[in-house]
Parts: structure tokens; sequence; C-alpha cells
């Protein structure tokens, strides 16, 4: 065996790598290397030589050697495969049709499997508890490649015994409900499934008795097509009725008896006087007030008179008008409770993350904004132009008084026109 250097590895790390990989199976490891995330192996068949699987004879001459590439189990997160030389035998029986064949190593390979008997194992048993599509959903997830049909392909019939268990139990079940009826035969005291009829008549269930003897107790439900195949198939058989049918026939003989006389129960349950407990009330705690803030009282005086115009049939567009409000916010006061327009205005930011960098101008502006609503920006503009012309007529005063004449680049505007103009 060689490294990834191209090394000569020693036997006994060799014989320690069969161990681990390989445990107890007649191979020899030549090769190991990991290909993009893949672990392959290169091993040799050891084993004895094959017999024949038709005549069985054990062979003595090999054909030829070929290479098998087999999926194994994988070794931690990584996929295994394994590149098995096998050799191809003579056979030297005149009578025996076949000329050649392939040996199978013990516990590793099988005829026609392209996966490890170990791998094949754990397949089957992923396909036992799960099935078809949750099996295949596993197997991707632990790094297997099988598909549902191929998972599937490895669910083999159990052998049937040659005799009944000694307490069988037989129930019909649904392959399609309301279309297709079979018969379950499961081993009582075993637990588990003998066999499986395709329908429910009493012909094929005494078919099925006459080939299979040996039942002494057969818990059956009360169809009669089962008690008349019993009769006829195995007639020392003790008949019983499983717990569940009892339960079943009793609940309905219950239910049918109570429908019956459903006109006495119903006097006899009027004249039962029924001593009435009086209720105790449960204690209330008071609801938990919010705290009297400027923001929780213009919230509960806006949800107020929203509502009061709207039980005077005014519209969004109309209650938006009169309240300088914009119509999203009137059909949020509308379609909203009250608590939860409190608790979203006690949990909000008043003056915001921004507040400490504004200036006293864009604080006023803000605050007139809440006062006023849109127009307290225009008004505020008008106050600032109304104060720079009068700041320039007032100049213009000055140099007239100290005579210097009106300068040319100073222009007096009335109110009137710096108010049109800011509008």
């Amino acid at each position: 065996m060689r490294d990834r250097f191209g090394n000569v590895l020693p036997a006994v790390a060799s014989k320690t790598i069969e161990d681990v990989l390989l445990p107890g199976i007649d191979v020899r490891v030549e090769n190991v290397r990991n290909s993009s995330g893949i672990l392959v192996v290169e091993a040799v068949s050891t084993a004895r030589p094959g017999r024949c699987p038709n005549c069985r004879k054990q062979a003595r001459r090999v054909h030829s050697t070929y290479q098998r590439t087999l999926d194994e189990r994988p070794l931690g997160s990584r996929r295994v495969i394994i590149r098995l030389q096998v050799r191809r035998y003579f056979c030297d029986r005149r009578s025996c049709s076949r000329r050649t064949f392939v040996e199978q190593v013990p516990r590793l390979s099988a005829r026609y499997r392209r996966s490890s008997t170990g791998l094949a194992g754990w397949l089957r048993s992923i396909a036992i508890e799960l099935g078809g599509r949750p099996a295949a959903r596993l197997c991707r997830r632990l790094r297997l490649t099988a598909g549902r049909t191929r998972v599937l392909r490895l669910l083999t019939a159990p052998a049937v015994p040659d005799c009944a268990p000694r307490v069988l139990g037989v129930d019909e079940f649904a392959f399609r409900k309301g279309c297709t009826y079979g018969t379950v035969l499961v081993d009582v005291e075993a637990g588990h499934v003998v066999d499986v009829l395709p329908d429910r008549t009493s012909e094929t269930f005494a078919a099925w008795l006459t080939e299979h003897p040996g039942a002494e107790i057969i818990c059956r439900d009360r169809a009669t097509a089962y008690t008349k195949a019993v009769r006829e198939a195995a007639p020392d058989a003790l008949e019983v009725a499983d717990r569940w049918h009892l339960l079943q026939n009793l609940s309905a003989a219950v239910e049918k008896t109570c429908h019956q006389h459903r006109d006495c129960l119903r006097k006899r349950a009027e004249e039962e006087t029924v001593t009435e407990v009086p209720e105790v009330e449960p204690m209330l705690l008071p609801p938990a007030e919010a705290p009297r803030t400027q923001i929780i009282e213009r919230t509960r005086h806006r949800y107020e008179d929203i509502h009061r115009l709207l039980e005077k049939r005014w519209t969004i567009s109309a209650i938006a008008r009169r309240l300088n409000l914009d119509r999203k916010t009137v059909r949020r006061f509308r379609d909203t409770d009250l608590d939860q327009l409190l608790a979203s205005a006690r949990d909000r930011r008043p003056n915001g993350v921004l507040e400490p960098f504004k200036t006293p101008q864009a604080v006023n502006t803000s605050s007139s904004d809440r006062e006023f609503g849109g127009e307290g920006r225009v008004l505020i503009e008008q106050r600032v132009l109304l104060q720079a012309v009068i700041e320039l007529a007032d100049h213009a005063v000055e140099q007239i008084a100290l005579g210097g004449g009106m300068p040319v680049s100073v222009v007096v505007a009335p109110p009137a026109v710096v108010g049109l103009g800011a509008g």
C-alpha cells in the first residue's frame, strides 16, 4: 500500500486500515485516497475459490479478473466507494450449463448489486421503518445515494411459516376504503404479521387454514365469513372475540338501547331536580391606566373627535380636512382599538433621537407643524420674511435721517406683498 506521496507503507498500517474499514472480510487493501470528498478504497479479494452457483462445485481454475465498484456505508461525513478486484472462475463440471462464474466476497458483495451487503442492510432497515419518500430524504441527510425506488426494491416479502401460530388473530383492513378490502393474519403471542390475504372471503381464509394447520385459538371479529371458514378448515380451534371488537359491540348496543328509550330517559331527566351551585363571581382587577402624558391625552382626544364625526356619517376626507390630518391617520384611528393606540403612543419617542441636534428655529418649526398642521411651515416662512423687511425698512429710515438718501439696493415692500409672495 502507498500513501499520497508514493511511499510504501508498512504491512502493519495496511492491516490497521483493513481492520477499520473492512473488519473480518477476506480482502487486502491496496490503496486509499480522497477524491473530491469521496474516500476511494482499492481492495483485492483474498477469499478461497468460490463455488458454482448452479452445481455448487468448487472452482480450481481462474478465468480472469476484473474490478467491481461498490458503495459502502459512509465513514463520518465522507462517502466511501470500494473498488474491489474479483476473480472469474471456470466451472469444470461438464454437465453444468454454466461455464464461468464470478466469486462473491462474503459479507461484502452479492450478485447484481452495486452496494455492499452492509449498506444494503442499512437501506432495508430504513425502508422498513419509513417507506419510500421519507427514507429517500433520510438517505440524503446520511450521504447515502439511494432513491425511493431503489429503497423499495430492497423490501422483500417475509417467509410465511408452514404451520399457523398457536394463537392466530384475524381481521380485515382496507386497501382502498369503501372499495377493496383484505385480511391480515397476526401471531398474537409474538406480535407480528404472519400473512396478508388479498380479500376477506371465507374461501380464501379457509384455503389458508388448510395449507397452514396448527391454529389452536383464533381471535377474530364477529363477521360470519371468518366463522364459516374456521368451521370448515379448523373445526377444533377455539374461537374468541378480541377486546377491541367486544368494546365496539358493547358501545353499539348501549347506544342502540338509549336511542330506543330516549323518551323515558328525557322524562326522567326532567323530573330530577338539580341543585344549583352558586357561581362565584371572579374578582376582576382594575385595568392598568396609561400615564397622563401629552401624547396620551392628544391620542385620546383625537380618537374621540374622529369617532364622534364618524357617528355623524362624515367621510374620511371630510374628517381629515376638518381636523387637519392625513386620511391614513383618520383611517388608522377608525380601524384600531383605543387601547392599542394608547399603547403605541406610550412606547413612542415624543421628541425623537435627532432632537439634540436641531436648531431652535427647527424646533419652533416642528412645534408649529404639530400645532397648526400642514400650515405651520408657511406661517414661519412669512414671519421670517416680514422680520427681514422690517429690519431693511428701519435701516433705510436711518439713512434718510442722516442725509444719505435712499440706498439703491434696498427695496421696501409692503407686508401684504410679502405675505402673498410667501404664501
